[in-house]
């Protein structure tokens, strides 16, 4: 057998070469060969001759020697990132259980709606995002849920400084279930965070907020649904609570797709809240990106949004950038460079125009019955931490089942990729042991 380059193969080159023999679900993986076993370093794909009198911009800083990559021939190239390709793990080819983390339903019609252009889009989803959280405004330039932690906490830290008390509050009372992003984002703009204690239940009691509240609490960060899967049935009782001690509330709004179209986090009173374009509105989200993180604020923060936003005079939209052009508002300032992620907002905006009122409220209910149907299926073999509150956005299960067994959560995992099924999220949340 001759190779691209029409010298015979090695034995390491062939293995490289060979596909996955597949029986039923199950994948014989023949053994993959590096790059560096498959090319030579004294070989080239390209021939791209040497330019003549080419005045260097590098500064000195030019390469002295040979680098060491491997050559390889186009097809060799190809064929090698194809083969990685088909390594990859997703929706079109499996259950992806990662608990809300990522949307399980990306539309085709949503990346083809993404190639179109306007600023008249932003502000048709803006008005959506805040009709379905309850809201009076919406920052929309934040880039991802963290981002929008970050946006929604600059404006409560500007409307504490607003009011004088700028150097008196400055705790955040953090629930120990919270995501890690969140206390986080509190310590990063300068606040003190204080843990608040989860019940034996998984939910966050009004009384144990109560104890922690004073003329130094600036804010509480709270999950709705939590990330134990559970909706916080005293939420409405915290918030009234904040507010009457001055502070204010912040929903982490990673888990909305639980109630869209059931439940508006502004009329259980919550101050702002970020909503992760991926996990509730069908935008793409893994290695890393792309993401958006619009934050939607309650009346008494709306003006204390960041710059810029959209304004329609007339008949026409216009971006206010400047604090100064923001009239009687109180902007912050800037996030981020440029206004949005404009591909997210568009597969988000075909998503909800796509389903309707009644269907976003359909894709909710769906993802609840679904999370409790698998609940249901699996509790008899399983084990399950909080039996009290039905699943919300996903079913959470503990290492309790694998007691004496000498097996743990990882153990699991693994055992269900060799069956061919993609590993659901582990050890998450903390407070739950092997969740």
């Amino acid at each position: 057998m001759l190779n691209n380059q029409g010298r015979p193969t090695s034995a390491g080159e062939a293995a490289a070469h060979a596909h996955p023999t597949f029986t039923g679900n199950r994948a014989l993986i023949v053994e993959e060969a590096l790059l560096f076993e498959i090319g030579r370093a004294e070989t080239t794909g390209v021939d791209v001759p040497t330019p003549k009198a080419v005045k260097s911009r590098l500064g000195g800083q030019e390469r002295k020697a040979p680098i060491g990559l491997v050559g390889l021939s186009e097809p060799e190239t190809m064929r090698h990132f194809v083969r990685l390709s088909q390594k990859n793990y997703g929706i079109d080819t499996g259950l992806f259980p990662l608990g809300s983390c990522t949307m399980k339903h990306n539309p085709r019609l949503n990346e083809k709606m993404a190639r179109l252009p306007g600023l008249e889009l932003i502000e048709m989803l803006a008005h959506y995002l805040m009709t379905l959280t309850g809201t009076e405004a919406v920052a929309m330039s934040p880039k991802a849920g963290a981002h929008g932690e970050l946006c929604g906490m600059m404006a409560i830290k500007a409307a504490i400084e607003a009011k004088g008390e700028g150097e008196t509050r400055r705790v955040v009372l953090v629930p120990d279930s919270a995501h890690g992003t969140n206390p986080a984002t509190a310590a990063l703009i300068g606040f003190e965070v204080k843990p608040v204690p989860a019940r034996a239940d998984g939910t966050v009691h009004v009384k144990d907020v109560k104890k922690l509240l004073g003329p130094d609490v600036a804010a509480i960060m709270l999950t709705n649904p939590n990330t134990c899967g559970i909706f916080e049935p005293q939420i409405v009782e915290i918030a009234r609570a904040m507010k009457k001690a001055g502070a204010y509330f912040y929903c982490d709004g990673a888990n909305f797709n639980a109630i869209v179209g059931k439940a508006k986090p502004g009329d259980l009173g919550i101050d702002c809240m970020h909503i992760n374009l991926h996990k509730t509105f069908s935008t793409p989200h893994g290695g890393g990106g792309p993401g958006a993180g619009p934050v939607v604020l309650s009346k008494r923060l709306a003006p204390f949004a960041p710059v810029p936003f959209i304004r329609r005079k007339g008949k026409k939209l216009e971006l206010v950038e400047h604090a100064a052009d923001a009239g009687k508002a109180q902007p912050f300032g800037r996030v981020t460079a440029f206004h949005g992620q404009m591909g997210m907002y568009v597969r988000a905006l075909a998503y909800m125009l796509s389903h309707g009122a009644d269907g976003m409220k359909q894709a909710s209910e769906d993802a609840v019955l679904s999370a409790n149907y698998i609940r249901a299926g699996l509790q008899d073999l399983m084990s399950v931490p909080f039996p009290e509150h039905p699943s919300m956005h996903e079913a959470l299960f503990d290492d309790t089942w694998l007691k004496d067994t000498g097996v743990t959560t990882l153990d699991f995992a693994k055992a269900m990729i060799d069956e061919g099924y993609h590993p659901m999220t582990m050890y998450f949340p903390l407070v739950v042991h092997g969740a």
